[in-house]
């Protein structure tokens, strides 16, 4: 596992650049952890390469329709899809350590890995956490259940010691599943969310908070740098801001709920017409999708708009056009984002042009979009807990 400090904090850079230059410093006092990710395929790449998609979707409905939303103890995101989780990292629980592939996951705020006592065929892929070989494992009987727009974990409220590279959060709360439906093929263990403790299973605190609160953390602060097109040079960073990771400035832009990392955009447009946000609208910045999410009206129009057409659960364009296409472009706090044809579609192994548009799997009071790592790819994203606000530059 690689660990790394960097040493130009978040406000510290903002406030200290002019003198740096002058004085020809190269560090600060804060430690910046970074933490390497690796980009793979999603769960959606593997099932429509094995054509088992369109079935998984349609199991998938029935399956969900069956799970009770009214159970208080049930931490409910309907808009989170394991479908598209493409980036993770290493992290270990317990004593001695026990090394997990998770997401790191903006959207959510629960931790949970797989029990050795997982009766589920999910589980039988992944690692698992056996309770009896770590010393500082705590045990509750309080249930840990997670309903997701894609699926559902179910298990028990546990405690250990969780490390993220040299960071340690001691007699951290987390979930162990005993059982999964949803999670059968995805390139991962677990999720580890960095989102506020208002989404996390109540009665528990986000690792985030965790390390906050023990002084492992001085600056509450988190980045990611999503690289565009190589598996790996991917990463998290805690504690800070390498400013080696994007160019020009940071642009901030507070939250509009500080529950989770929801913005307000002012309007999405192309080719100067705007189509999406008109009035205004919110935005979940989710490093846990790789595509980009709204409402289905909306979402269908852009696929119009780009020509594209169905191809089986998904959309597709002809490839050779791509070059053609215009960027769509998102305004927030007054600044444009643009997000190139480039980005917003993918081709996969054999020669299909899909598009990362897709329809929100619930929906809300309000218009809502997700701007998940097609976005993130092409900007470089700061999480400041400290002030509430997310800041955005374009990624090198």
């Amino acid at each position: 596992m690689l660990r790394t400090c960097s040493f130009l904090s978040t406000w510290t850079q903002e406030r200290s650049m002019k003198w740096l230059g002058l004085l020809g410093l190269v560090a600060l006092s804060e430690c910046v952890v970074i933490m390497p990710l690796t980009k793979t395929k999603t769960m959606r790449e593997i099932l429509r390469e094995k054509n088992l998609l369109n079935n998984f979707l349609e199991e998938q409905a029935n399956r969900l329709s069956d799970d009770s939303a009214s159970d208080p103890k049930l931490s409910i995101h309907p808009l989170r899809n394991a479908l598209d989780m493409a980036y993770v990292g290493n992290i270990t629980i317990g004593t001695p350590p026990k090394e997990f592939r998770v997401v790191f996951d903006t959207g959510s705020s629960d931790l949970w890995v797989p029990s050795i006592k997982c009766i589920s065929p999910a589980c039988h892929t992944h690692i698992t956490f056996d309770h009896h070989k770590s010393s500082t494992f705590r045990p509750t009987r309080r249930p840990f259940r997670i309903l997701y727009g894609s699926g559902l974990m179910t298990g028990v409220l546990v405690y250990d010691t969780v490390r993220i590279g040299n960071l340690v959060s001691t007699d951290q709360p987390f979930g162990l599943s005993l059982q999964e439906s949803g999670f059968d093929n995805v390139p991962f263990d677990g999720i580890l969310g960095l989102s506020y403790p208002s989404l996390a299973v109540p009665g528990t605190i986000p690792i985030f908070d965790k390390l906050q609160q023990q002084g492992s953390i001085s600056e509450p602060v988190f980045a990611f740098y999503l690289s565009t097109h190589k598996e790996n040079g991917s990463v998290v960073m805690f504690g800070g801001v390498d400013h080696s990771y994007y160019k020009g400035k940071l642009n901030w832009i507070p939250v509009s709920r500080t529950k989770s990392w929801l913005i307000t955009v002012d309007r999405i447009s192309m080719n100067g017409r705007v189509i999406g946000c008109e009035n205004g609208c919110e935005a979940l910045v989710d490093t846990g999708t790789s595509l980009i999410n709204g409402p289905a009206e909306l979402v269908t129009n852009i696929q119009r708009l780009i020509h594209a057409t169905p191809y089986g659960s998904e959309y597709v364009v002809s490839c050779p056009v791509i070059s053609t296409l215009p960027p769509v472009i998102f305004t927030i706090n007054g600044i444009d984002y643009s997000v190139p044809a480039e980005a917003y579609i993918h081709k996969d192994s054999s020669g299909n042009c899909y598009t990362s548009f897709k329809e929100n799997t619930a929906s809300t009071s309000t218009e809502t979009w997700i701007l998940g790592d097609v976005f993130l790819r092409q900007y470089f994203s700061v999480y400041d807990r400290g002030n509430d606000r997310i800041g955005l530059a374009q990624a090198v």
